[in-house]
């Protein structure tokens, strides 16, 4: 049965805090470039202001069926949710200063496009399709029927600096929400 990607069931599994994304803080964004559903590339560490970026697993598409076990494995549902929460919050996030919003997953820019298309987001989804900002960062990651996919987090960084890092994310859908609470604290 081919599920709804816009929909989290009830009785996922909750991520529990392995610790893999408690080095982050205090680095400096990577020297690299990323390929953009703009057509571009995004150099992360040219980023001036501040950035959010927002790791995901992969995104689904409706009538496609998910990967054999997905709704069991911790953090993995809800990419489509966590995405559409961040259109959805996309001003409120300008408000607070964010200079930056990206979404990165390890899919590549061909299968982003058709999700940044079909989400109507106004701001572009990144590709580490060649895993460069994984091993750069050395990244927390599970592997499901042959693919190495970014477990869900989303970084926090200020002049290229990673302020903080929301990890692990649940319920993902709450993603945005929680980033707009602690920008909201930091302001004086």
């Amino acid at each position: 049965m081919v599920k709804d990607p816009n929909v989290l069931p009830d009785g996922l599994p909750v991520p529990e805090d392995d610790g893999a994304a408690g080095h982050l803080a205090g680095m400096r964004l990577p020297d690299i470039r990323l390929a953009s559903t703009a057509g571009d590339s995004v150099d992360l560490a040219a980023l001036n202001g501040t950035a959010v970026l927002y790791l995901y697993p992969m995104t689904g598409r409706p009538g496609v069926a998910l990967p054999d076990g997905w709704d069991g494995i911790a953090g993995a549902r809800g990419c489509t949710p966590q995405s559409c929460a961040f259109r959805d919050h996309f001003s409120d996030l300008q408000a607070l200063g964010v200079d930056h919003l990206f979404g990165i997953s390890a899919q590549n820019t061909d299968y982003q496009r058709e999700a940044n298309d079909r989400l109507h987001l106004p701001f572009d989804l990144l590709s580490d399709a060649a895993g460069a900002l994984r091993d750069a960062l050395d990244l927390p990651v599970f592997e499901v029927e042959g693919m190495v996919l970014l477990k869900r987090m989303a970084i926090i960084a200020r002049e290229g600096v990673i302020e903080n890092v929301l990890y692990p994310v649940f319920p993902p859908d709450r993603n945005a929400a929680d980033v707009i609470d602690w920008l909201s604290a930091q302001r004086p």
